[in-house]
């Protein structure tokens, strides 16, 4: 039948940048719109030879090209849902679903909380979403570019071609949005974006929960199918104290463990090696997608996406929930500070700078090449503390490590001269960094109980554990790097000339309740020239893996969460590289299977001993037993657990065994709950025959006093028989 409707005329510049693909709102004029009796159907088809609008009753409805490969025709009666059969030079037909037909798949409250920087979730609206929309599966694009003229999506899907899918925007803010109608999960796609310059920039999805594997950029969308087995672990967790209860944590990377593991190869060999070695943590250095490996997942690029290197999103899941069922907590480190300058990720992502600072001075990192997110802009504070959340959330971590805290907190940071912008008040603090991190840990402890938010942050910042209602940053727990820095010092002097420098191993008891601190000996002190853990350690061969025990056995018992580096659990000889796999032939070795059966021990003894981890954030919990006799390098101190029981701590960093009177708070027979230099770690054996027995002599300001010996660079846990009656109270002081 000849078409004798009358349409609206369009004006050539609309039709021009309609099949051209560049027009901000083509649902506007594409798709399906009432008109007088009816509806006009409109499609870009540039080519065809023929367009027809199927619709669901069957009626077929021929349309007639306009011009430039517009393409539109008359529906009678109600609308109707419809596909498009299309034929290109007489060759078979293409059916489709049209994308303009739908309404937007993002709500109004969903634009209205983005706008206001609120949507706690906002994962579950901007990205790709494969989901039915108006009865139709498909995928829904959503994206924030609020500088573009113009979006599109590309992909394998349509030949990397998006001129026939311009998205819409929706708001003044620039979210943009298009419904795919067909489109499944496991299609690659990016955003082409027309910059205020007119020119087209191709970005992957900052919002994408998947990506291709590197060097590869696309962005790939995802579907879950993980279910969760973990309830009764995020029910405990949930009612546990966990800045009062033991956090041993093993740091790693993924990728150098053990090699050529993916995230649910890892399940297995990760939690037989945890249960080894009697850790209560895994924290995962940054999963979240890089584009090179070297930076060991520091420069990210997709922040909702785990990386594809070991798998699927649905792979970590499962690793997680794994962990979880077999008792371990997850912390995986997390990078908001900044992001690299790749051109197809988030760095000037619609043309001119969105996610960064715009003025350099604020916006770039010097020492990592990097960009600085701009948190003073609603949006961007909103995508990353929603970031947070998603890890949290949907893939159950169990805690963050915010990587590099104090170069958010300055904004002189490494910077010098004039070369830095001040605030408001002409200081030096990042005021909206400040808040933003406030903001975020505030709304994740909020929303998940039982998680920690850990800082790594290295200056004297005062409050950095405060709750943010009393002006703190509201982190749980904060990284002591001055204790790792002095006493790793203390530890590379020879026995000879430790006297000197008693300072450096007892200087952070001064400080160890002003915040609530996990210790770290992490990657950064084992890469870049600084050695092995082992390395660093004067002596012989035996010295330093003598030193290595002595000196877990202080930082298990300093006040304090602790972490350990993978490798030097064991004693690897050789300095990190994420480029190969731990030094596992060294086990071969009994000395080192000696440190690695240390290790363990320590981590059974801590999480059976209260004394040492229940008042960790408290002075209560310590007392001195002796902090200045730097003639034999020898401290003492006395861990106290909630029911008054206590552990004594001795450490003896010479490199001679000690005859040693010791003040105690109670006479009675006290066991060696551990003695570093027993034979079966490695060590000489010198020792205390398992007990010692302390009378009621005064000694040193306490009631009792214990007669026994040191072993050389060593250290003793005692603790006090349960049968014997804890008849005498110290009732000293513990700063004495």
């Amino acid at each position: 039948m000849a078409q004798t409707h009358a349409f609206p005329e369009l004006h050539p510049g609309l039709v021009t940048s309609l099949v051209s693909g560049s027009h901000p709102r083509p649902h506007e004029t594409l798709g399906q719109h009432p008109v007088e009796g009816g509806f006009v159907i409109r499609a870009v088809r540039p080519l065809a030879w023929s367009v027809t609008a199927v619709q669901a009753d069957g009626t077929r409805i021929k349309l007639a090209h306009l011009s430039e490969g517009l393409w539109q025709g008359f529906a009678a009666g109600p609308g109707q849902a419809y596909t498009l059969e299309t034929s290109y030079d007489n060759g078979p037909a293409w059916v489709m679903d049209d994308p303009y037909r739908f309404v937007p798949s993002v709500g109004e409250v969903d634009l209205y909380l983005w706008g206001e920087g609120r949507h706690e979730q906002i994962w579950n609206v901007l990205g790709a979403h494969y989901r039915p929309h108006e009865g139709v599966e498909g995928t829904s694009f959503s994206v924030w570019a609020p500088h573009a003229i113009a979006v599109r999506v590309l992909g394998d899907f349509n030949s990397w071609d998006g001129v026939l899918y311009p998205m819409r925007r929706l708001d003044n803010n620039g979210v943009w949005e298009l419904f795919v109608p067909g489109l499944t999960p496991g299609n690659t796609y990016k955003f082409e974006l027309q910059t205020a310059t007119g020119e087209w920039v191709r970005r992957a999805d900052p919002m994408a929960r998947h990506t291709e594997h590197p060097p590869a950029t696309a962005s790939v969308v995802a579907e879950t199918h993980h279910v969760w087995d973990d309830a009764a672990w995020l029910a405990t967790r949930g009612a546990t104290d966990v800045l009062n209860s033991p956090m041993s944590v093993y740091e790693m990377h993924v990728g150098s463990w053990r090699p050529g593991l993916g995230y649910r190869d890892l399940a297995d060999q990760l939690i037989e090696y945890l249960t080894e070695t009697g850790f209560t943590h895994v924290e995962f250095m940054p999963l979240a997608e890089h584009p090179f490996g070297g930076s060991w997942g520091y420069q990210v690029t997709g922040y909702y996406a785990p990386t594809s290197r070991f798998g699927s999103p649905d792979d970590l899941k499962y690793l997680i929930d794994r962990l979880h069922r077999a008792g371990f907590g997850v912390i995986m480190d997390w990078v908001p500070g900044h992001f690299p300058k790749d051109e197809w990720a988030l760095a000037k992502f619609d043309g001119q700078p969105l996610y960064e600072h715009s003025d350099p001075r604020r916006g770039e990192q010097p020492d990592w090449g990097t960009l600085i997110f701009n948190f003073g802009d609603s949006q961007v504070r909103n995508f990353l503390v929603a970031n947070a959340l998603y890890w949290l959330e949907e893939f159950h971590i169990d805690g963050l490590r915010v990587d590099a805290v104090a170069s958010m907190l300055y904004l002189d940071y490494s910077r010098e001269g004039d070369d830095w912008l001040p605030n408001k008040y002409g200081g030096r603090e990042n005021l909206e960094a400040i808040s933003f991190l406030q903001e975020v840990n505030a709304t994740a402890y909020k929303r998940n109980p039982g998680i920690v938010m850990i800082a790594e942050e290295s200056t004297s910042w005062g409050g950095v554990t405060a709750p943010t209602e009393n002006e703190g940053l509201g982190f749980g727990v904060k990284w002591n790097m001055g204790w790792m820095h002095d006493s790793l010092k203390y530890m590379q002097f020879d026995p000879m000339y430790r006297s000197h420098h008693h300072n450096d191993i007892t200087f952070s008891f001064l400080y160890a309740f002003s915040e609530n601190f996990l210790l770290p000996i992490s990657h950064d002190e084992v890469v870049h020239g600084k050695g092995s853990l082992l390395a660093k350690m004067p002596g012989d061969q035996w010295q330093k893996l003598a030193n290595v025990r002595a000196y877990l056995a202080f930082m298990w018992a300093h006040p304090g969460k602790q972490l350990l580096f993978m490798g030097s659990e064991f004693g690897q000889p050789s300095e990190w590289s994420e480029q190969r796999g731990l030094d596992w032939w060294i086990l071969d070795q009994p000395v080192h299977q000696g440190l690695l059966k240390l290790v363990s021990q320590l981590n059974t003894v801590y999480k059976a001993e209260g004394a040492l981890w229940s008042q960790d954030n408290s002075a209560a919990g310590f007392e001195w037993l002796e902090g200045g006799d730097a003639a034999n390098n020898v401290i003492s101190f006395l861990r106290w657990d909630t029911d008054g029981q206590p552990i004594a701590v001795l450490m003896n960093f010479s490199g001679t065994p000690v005859n040693y009177r010791s003040g105690l708070p109670f006479a009675g027979t006290w066991d060696e709950l551990l003695n570093t230099d027993a034979a079966e770690y490695g060590g000489s054996g010198v020792g205390n025959f398992g007990s010692v027995e302390a009378t009621d002599e005064p000694w040193a300001g306490r009631p009792a006093s214990a007669q026994l010996t040191l072993p050389p660079l060593a250290g003793l846990w005692l603790k006090l028989r349960k049968d014997e009656p804890a008849a005498l109270t110290s009732g000293i002081d513990p700063a004495i």
